[in-house]
């Protein structure tokens, strides 16, 4: 196909998109209505509107760029809409499939006015077929490739949220701070606990950080390796750690897989961690009986 007949099947293609605007829109809106997962009033508004900006964007890009070419500059403002919709989708929770037939479902009735209006020249209308194909395609595409990218984005926001959540610095006490940890440490956690933990003393002043294991359920080396490198990385912070819920089978644990734990106090329970860190940091805690 040479670079002329590219053009005029693209201009022929806006000419026709511009000329049977609002009918085609009607049975387009109509597809996507048929497909929608909720239906309410929001959702259709929205597709309508959607649909009826995106429209006018096409046959623009078609007439300015008359190519197919959806990287040309002249498609920059179709792409940008498309991204926007792409990525609306993902947070409104439609699948990828949903997503792609916001385009797809614009074919039918586009191909219907190609057939009307060339009906008369069957190689120019099957050619325009192909061309038009090839181009809702990419179009198709390009909504998965954005979905996808942004879904791949909220997953990791998640995590890292998820991530923080799992691992509070609270203050127990003036100078003492506890980090009670639940679940599996592993790199990317023992990241965000280390920024949390250091983040925590910086903001405090805090002396003494107890670092609670009762919720960890397995301790490896890996998991030792992440605890002393937290505990070193506060220590340069100045405050010393104190690693309490250590359990017998933990302990048994530690030993057999020789970790170097003896210049790091640690504690079976919580509470005991906490009256070491209170001594540590002169303060005393008293009780009074009621009169």
């Amino acid at each position: 196909m040479t670079i002329e007949t590219d053009a005029n099947q693209a201009r022929q293609l806006a000419a026709i998109i511009t000329e049977y605007e609002t009918p085609l829109l009607e049975g387009w809106i109509a597809d996507l209505i048929g497909r929608l997962m909720r239906r309410d009033k929001i959702a259709e508004n929205e597709l309508r509107q959607q649909a009826s900006q995106f429209l006018p964007t096409l046959a623009r890009a078609l007439e300015a760029s008359g190519n197919f070419n959806i990287e040309h500059s002249a498609w920059d403002d179709a792409r940008h809409l498309l991204t926007d919709i792409s990525q609306s989708r993902v947070r409104q929770g439609y699948s990828p499939i949903d997503t792609a037939s916001f385009i797809f479902a614009l074919k039918e009735p586009l191909f219907n006015y190609l057939r009307n209006a060339l009906n008369d020249q069957p190689q120019v209308l099957a050619d325009a077929v192909v061309s038009t194909s090839k181009l809702f395609d990419e179009l198709g595409l390009l909504t998965i490739e954005v979905y996808q990218k942004t879904r791949e984005q909220v997953i990791m926001r998640q995590q890292q949220e998820l991530l923080e959540l799992s691992t509070p610095v609270v203050q127990l006490w003036q100078n003492v701070l506890a980090l009670p940890l639940i679940g599996t440490l592993d790199s990317a956690r023992t990241q965000v606990v280390m920024e949390s933990l250091l983040q925590k003393i910086v903001d405090t002043g805090a002396l003494i950080a107890i670092i609670d294991i009762t919720g960890v359920p397995t301790v490896d080396t890996l998991v030792a390796q992440h605890l002393l490198k937290t505990i070193a990385a506060a220590r340069l912070m100045g405050a010393d750690c104190i690693i309490s819920g250590i359990r017998p089978q933990i302990a048994q644990t530690i030993v057999h897989l020789g970790v170097n734990l003896d210049d790091v106090i640690t504690k079976a329970t919580l509470a005991d961690a906490f009256v070491v860190a209170l001594k540590r940091t002169g303060s005393t805690i008293t009780t009074t009986q009621p009169l």
